[in-house]
């Protein structure tokens, strides 16, 4: 075990962190290392690192790693990803650790002399990591979308995620993209689905799993709408990059049975041809992403290419 290359990758998600170690030339978790646990996101900076360490730590104590430890992480955005500063603002989750240093945070907290950091956008990590050991394996272009507390995207071509390249928007992201009143973020996200469905019912869903449940009209209109607006926002990038697949992950994806075939359609005739797929990996495919920023050859293409935010 010793001789393998390992690194701990990490998943920062909107009400968790999960973390696990990496066998980073077979993209394999080892087994025993994964932990999870509850974060409160509107916490303090120090709580929310205190348990961010927590589940860290236990996966340090799963791998007696006595060297340098590398630990790679799938960070939502907006956030500084080549130094590692978190700039969560306006986004509803984590703002007090804004203007942080995570590497400089956890020091005080993780139980190892020695570590080196690396940060990947959590879509991306997860993009990554499905083109690596998921559905996405065998496609050359893929959009890859996650779809929860927020709208992530990337875009990734034989591996790479592609970020300054003239075919995909601006940091290689659409959450930001302007999109009716706001942007894509307000509108591909767990919360639009809760705000429509108060809209449509007087109901104050907790999630979109309860909406799903629902199963009435009001339930079944909302994800139509969200369908619908989802190929009329993601048209005109489909045009530019010409993705072979576009595979979504995330918790309101659970829910694909309701928006996929209105999104396919509007899709098609618009004249686009795209497979679809909906990934069965979620955190391990952001573990085994973010773990693979200490993969050399994969870290020399991306690292120039790291978002600023």
């Amino acid at each position: 075990m010793m001789n393998k290359k390992i690194a701990i990758g990490i998943d920062i998600g909107g009400s968790h962190i999960t973390s696990a170690a990496v066998d980073i030339e077979a993209l394999q978790i080892l087994p025993n290392t994964l932990f999870s646990v509850k974060v409160n996101n509107k916490a303090t900076k120090d709580d929310i690192l205190k348990n961010w360490s927590e589940s860290i730590n236990k996966t340090i104590q799963s791998v007696p790693l006595k060297e340098k430890l590398n630990i790679g992480f799938a960070m939502p955005g907006p956030f500084h990803y080549k130094t590692g500063l978190a700039m969560f603002e306006r986004n509803d989750k984590y703002e007090s650790l804004y203007n942080v240093s995570i590497p400089e945070g956890l020091n005080n907290y993780l139980d190892h002399p020695n570590m080196d950091y690396r940060f990947l956008n959590d879509a991306t990590a997860f993009g990554v990591g499905v083109a690596a050991i998921g559905k996405a394996k065998k496609y050359s272009k893929v959009i890859a979308v996650t779809l929860g507390t927020g709208f992530g995207s990337a875009f990734i071509k034989d591996g790479i995620p592609q970020v300054n390249s003239e075919d995909v928007p601006d940091g290689g992201c659409l959450w930001d993209e302007p999109y009716k009143n706001g942007i894509g973020d307000d509108y591909f996200s767990t919360r639009w689905c809760i705000k429509r469905f108060f809209e449509l019912t007087g109901i104050q869903a907790t999630g979109v799993k309860e909406i799903a449940e629902a199963n009435n009209e009001d339930s079944k209109q909302v994800f139509v709408e969200f369908g619908s607006n989802m190929a009329e926002f993601m048209i005109p990038f489909l045009h530019k990059y010409k993705p072979d697949l576009i595979i979504l992950g995330g918790n309101v994806s659970n829910a694909s049975n309701l928006f996929l075939p209105i999104l396919k359609n509007k899709i098609e005739e618009a004249g686009l041809q795209v497979a679809f797929e909906i990934s069965d990996l979620m955190e391990e495919a952001a573990i085994i992403g973010s773990a693979k920023l200490f993969d050399s050859h994969f870290w020399d293409q991306v690292k120039n290419d790291l978002p600023n935010l």
